[in-house]
């Protein structure tokens, strides 16, 4: 199996540590055989939102061939968190507020149909990235995780829910691992009801699923026996008939992403690249979508 798409991908754009020129991205994705792709800079709030106006001046500057597509990865927060944010009431909000708020909050992301069109994006994909104000424990982080998850795969604006389970932060050991909570002891500490309601939910909204290949598969900080549960979950969800992509999630000055690492842990569950969602080329008089 040979990788050729890549849908999870962020520039200097970005408000993290990512620092990739969109000039790099596309001579590196040929040299690398990457045909169909796409940049995702973060959105968090509506902090971000110039950000994204950046990564689409670049994207432009750079003469997208038909096969380079510009999306969007926006967070799960809640409405009270946008609301906090959109009055101007937190200094410099990069990621948000992330604690605070009402653990009961509605769920909402910094995104709308006006935004869409008037960037001309073409994809959305939507992603849980924290606990949303609730204790940090086992149980709990699972049960929030699960409910964004599911907010994500029913959202009429989301094309693709970015690394399900993907956790960092809290619970790290001494070596900069996580080899217990939230649940990298044994995945089977998440239910298999709420895989198959979120299985269940991307099948009937038509939402596309993401193998995740940097920060989950090839996850220096993730134990080994996590990676392969985490191989196990992917073909479950290819088994209840989800659609599946694959996402490098690149943060660096470079795109420099062991593709084949990533092709012999798909092989070894049955996932061949031509089964992978991506997008048409894009017509010369717009998006694909």
């Amino acid at each position: 199996m040979t990788i050729t798409s890549d849908w999870h991908i962020h520039s200097r754009n970005s408000c993290d540590q990512a620092c990739m020129a969109v000039a790099e991205l596309v001579r590196k994705a040929e040299e690398k055989g990457i045909a169909d792709y796409g940049l995702t800079d973060h959105v968090h709030t509506s902090f971000n939102l110039p950000d994204l106006t950046a990564s689409r001046a670049e994207f432009d500057a750079s003469t997208p061939s038909p096969r380079f597509h510009f999306g969007v990865e926006v967070s799960c927060v809640s409405q009270w968190e946008l609301a906090e944010v959109a009055a101007g009431k937190h200094q410099a909000p990069v990621y948000g507020l992330r604690t605070g708020g009402p653990p009961s909050a509605p769920l909402g992301i910094a995104l709308t149909a006006q935004h869409i069109a008037q960037l001309g994006i073409e994809y959305v994909v939507g992603g849980t990235h924290w606990p949303m104000y609730v204790p940090m424990e086992r149980e709990a982080v699972i049960r929030d995780f699960h409910r964004q998850n599911m907010f994500l795969a029913t959202h009429p604006l989301v094309n693709v829910v970015a690394h399900p389970w993907w956790w960092h932060g809290h619970w790290k050991d001494a070596d900069d691992c996580f080899t217990a909570e939230p649940w990298f002891d044994d995945f089977r500490v998440v239910p298999q009801s709420m895989h198959d309601e979120f299985a269940a939910a991307a099948i009937e909204c038509a939402t596309v699923v993401e193998i995740n290949i940097s920060a989950t598969l090839l996850n220096p900080h993730y134990p080994n026996r996590f990676k392969q549960q985490y191989l196990d979950y992917i073909a479950d969800l290819k088994g209840h008939g989800v659609t599946l992509c694959t996402g490098s999630d690149c943060h660096s000055a470079h795109y420099e992403i062991d593709f084949e690492a990533a092709a012999r842990m798909l092989e070894g569950i049955g996932i061949a690249d031509e089964e992978l969602w991506r997008l048409a080329p894009r017509p010369s008089d717009g998006p694909a979508l």
